[in-house]
């Protein structure tokens, strides 16, 4: 089998054309001409091209100049929200202190010495109960007290509606600086509350004032109403930033960063840009600055923001670009008049070269006709499916043993449908898969069985998209292997799990057949020794019968369940049944080892595609997973619901116990792996359960929580088992 596909590039072929060897001399010549000609080219072209590259270098170090500043606007903002945050924790850390009676004096005074960098300025508590003022300031030793109507430092305004949760007030902008206000009330009642006051220049100037972007570039900060609250030329804090700009320069009219503050900075955006100013530092005159701004989250209830700007001159950049490009556009000079030297030199080795090619390129077609009959060797001789399929579902190839397998030839089938070739249940499921590999490009495994001269066979199919250079899928390539030995392993591990089950339930089935028996036993003696016929013998009797009732029903419980019966495949299931008739079996076990049972089945479930004592050996294995990990009691809950989404139904298994570690979850349902303690545990249960469930075409899942082996109890485990219903 040959596959070739023209549009990726790549074909195989079985013969190659011979490779003529010609000198050019012409060629070689015509090539120098051109060669020069188009240095020459290059050469006065430089001198127009160089405006152009300045520019669009330009461009390119702008956008990464803003980014740098960017960069440093985030800074700040971490800055500032994490001192903020800071802040409140402290005032909420002072309020419970107050709130369980702690000294007022050195509550406050421990406070404004940990809040001392912070911008702080004052902190008061009005104990209104009491009225009394507690006023604490960074600079004086003690915390002074005062009958809170003499107080003349009255607090900012804040919402008229009470409220006992922490609030943040706007700036205030007063003659002696801006502050604001951080109000945080003591406990539930609003008639004790802490006042923080926070004077913005403390605030922001000692980390701000030395912010640099580039060489000169400084940065600025605005809040929700448009006032300057930090700004390198002092004279603007505390004005507005539309009006500040146009009074120290009336020449310029400011409309792009006025459009940015209102627009952008104002309604809480990120972004970056450029303006025009009239100054910058120590200089004057019109020039273009770069700007970088993000917001500032100061409080989110009230909501509070500000925004912070970097901004540097464009003639920095300019500047170093200029300089930068004079040794690039001499360095292109040198290599221009290198490229015609190196011509000359080229062509002179052109002759002895174009020969080492055409040799290689001999050597390397023979090498692939030699890959591709090695790979088509491979493809040949693997004994698995292997075909393509185009978007119509037609055979566009496909390898020997597929054909012969259904004894039939290959070219046979070339361009025809599935069904050409394959029994109607396969073909028809191959063409309901096929076109979901095209419509998602993404893999699909699927198992498919199929009546093939009377016997079952079952193929593990695996359908991969084939892509084509413009990275659409061109065909589907599916790779099938025969897994009908495996399914009758499948089976045969199934009887050897029911023994494993058998074996716990025996010790159960003793023990209630012992109590039954020494009954019997007891009265079968008495008998003996009276050795008359009275109406007590009559009474024993009766006592036999009931215990010999006893035993007889939990012998069939067992019997029932080690009887497989045949499998007609997909039946019709009550699954609320089946979970009792399970419940029944381990009974007596969920009692023994203290287990809290809980039921919630739901009443008006309906029947599921599955055979009754297959389903009931899934969820006897669930249940003695769960009563074996709670080795110290607990609840096990069995919950039976409908998924409407899925159009499933749904059996939902929780237990309290031990939970299954991190690293052990991910094989669970692997063959031979178990967490049990040697001899306890197989590794074949949940295997064996999730291939039944599987195959009935449901979905099986474990959720467990356990993170470290400290952790040995936790909210425990939870299997769900997923089953199709009856439409």
């Amino acid at each position: 089998m040959v596959l070739k596909k023209s549009d990726t590039g790549i074909i195989l072929s079985s013969s190659h054309e011979p490779v003529h060897r010609h000198q050019r001399p012409e060629t070689e010549k015509s090539i120098v001409i051109i060669v020069t000609l188009t240095a020459l080219i290059f050469v006065a072209a430089s001198a127009v091209m160089s405006q152009w590259s300045i520019r669009e270098m330009s461009k390119i170090v702008r956008g990464q100049f803003n980014g740098e500043q960017m960069v440093i606007a985030h800074n700040v903002k971490n800055f500032i929200e994490r001192e903020f945050s800071f802040l409140k924790r402290e005032m909420r850390i002072l309020s419970k202190e107050l709130e369980n009676y702690k000294d007022p004096y050195r509550a406050i005074r421990s406070t404004l010495v940990r809040l001392v960098e912070c911008g702080v300025s004052a902190i008061e508590f009005h104990d209104m109960e009491a009225g009394i003022l507690y006023s604490g300031h960074p600079f004086r030793k003690e915390v002074s007290r005062s009958l809170l109507e003499e107080s003349s430092f009255l607090p900012f305004d804040f919402d008229l509606e009470k409220t006992n949760q922490l609030r943040v007030s706007k700036p205030q902008i007063t003659s002696s600086g801006i502050f604001i206000t951080i109000r945080s009330p003591v406990g539930q009642s609003d008639s004790r509350i802490i006042y923080c006051h926070v004077n913005i220049s403390w605030f922001l100037d000692p980390y701000l004032k030395n912010i640099r972007s580039g060489k000169t570039g400084y940065a600025w900060i605005i809040d929700n109403e448009g006032h300057f609250l930090f700004h390198p030329d002092s004279s603007f804090v505390g004005k507005n930033a539309f009006l500040a700009r146009k009074e120290k320069d009336h020449d310029i009219s400011f409309v792009e960063i006025n459009k940015i503050q209102r627009d952008e900075m104002l309604t809480g955006l990120e972004g970056t840009g450029w303006y025009v100013s009239g100054w910058h530092r120590g200089l004057t005159g019109r020039m273009e600055k770069l700007i970088a701004y993000t917001p500032v989250t100061i409080s989110e209830i009230p909501t509070h923001m500000w925004s912070i700007a970097v901004v540097a001159p464009v003639f920095e950049i300019e500047e170093a670009i200029k300089n930068k490009y004079m040794d690039q556009f001499f360095v292109q000079l040198a290599v221009i008049f290198a490229i015609i030297a190196g011509a000359s030199i080229i062509m002179f080795f052109e002759v002895k070269w174009s020969r080492r090619m055409e040799n290689e390129a001999s050597r390397q077609t023979e090498e692939l006709v030699k890959s591709e009959a090695k790979y088509r060797s491979l493809v040949e001789s693997a004994e698995d499916f292997i075909f393509t399929v185009d978007p119509r579902g037609k055979f566009q190839s496909m390898n020997s043993f597929t054909s012969n397998f259904f004894k039939s030839r290959a070219d046979d089938h070339i361009g025809k449908e599935l069904s050409s070739l394959f029994p109607k249940e396969l073909s028809d499921k191959l063409e309901g898969l096929i076109p979901r590999v095209f419509e998602s490009g993404k893999s699909i495994r699927d198992e498919s069985g199929f009546d093939l001269d009377g016997t079952q066979i079952f193929l593990a199919a695996n359908m991969v998209p084939v892509r084509s250079e413009k990275e659409n899928v061109h065909w589907v390539l599916c790779i099938a292997r025969d897994i009908t030995e495996d399914k009758k392993l499948e089976r045969h591990l199934i009887h050897t799990e029911k023994l494993v089950s058998l074996g716990t339930l025996s010790a159960g089935v003793a023990h209630e057949i012992n109590n039954p028996l020494g009954v019997i036993l007891g009265f079968c003696d008495l008998m003996l020794r009276k050795r008359d016929n009275t109406s007590q013998d009559y009474k024993d009797l009766k006592i036999i019968e009931r215990q010999g009732l006893h035993c007889k029903e939990i012998v069939e419980n067992l019997l029932g369940f080690v009887h497989t019966g045949e499998d007609n495949g997909h039946q019709q299931t009550d699954l609320n049944l089946c979970i009792k008739d399970a419940i029944k079996i381990v009974t007596h076990r969920i009692k023994k080892e203290g287990i809290s049972l809980s039921m919630d089945l739901l009443d008006t479930i309906p029947l599921v595609i599955g055979n009754f004592r297959k389903l009931q050996q899934v969820f006897l294995n669930l249940i003695n997973n769960a009563v074996d990990a709670m080795p110290q009691g607990g609840r096990l809950t069995i919950q039976t619901f409908m998924d409407s989404h899925l159009h499933m139904v749904v059996v939902r298994f929780k237990d309290e116990g031990i939970a299954i570690e991190d690293k052990d979850i991910d094989h669970i349902f692997e063959p031979f792996f178990t967490t049990k303690a040697t001899g306890r545990g197989t590794g074949l249960g949940l295997f064996v359960s999730y291939g039944i469930i599987t195959g009935l075409g449901g979905i099986m899942e474990c959720e467990s929580r356990k993170h470290s082996s400290v952790d040995s109890v936790s909210s425990g485990t939870v299997f769900i088992v997923k089953l199709m219903m009856i439409s």
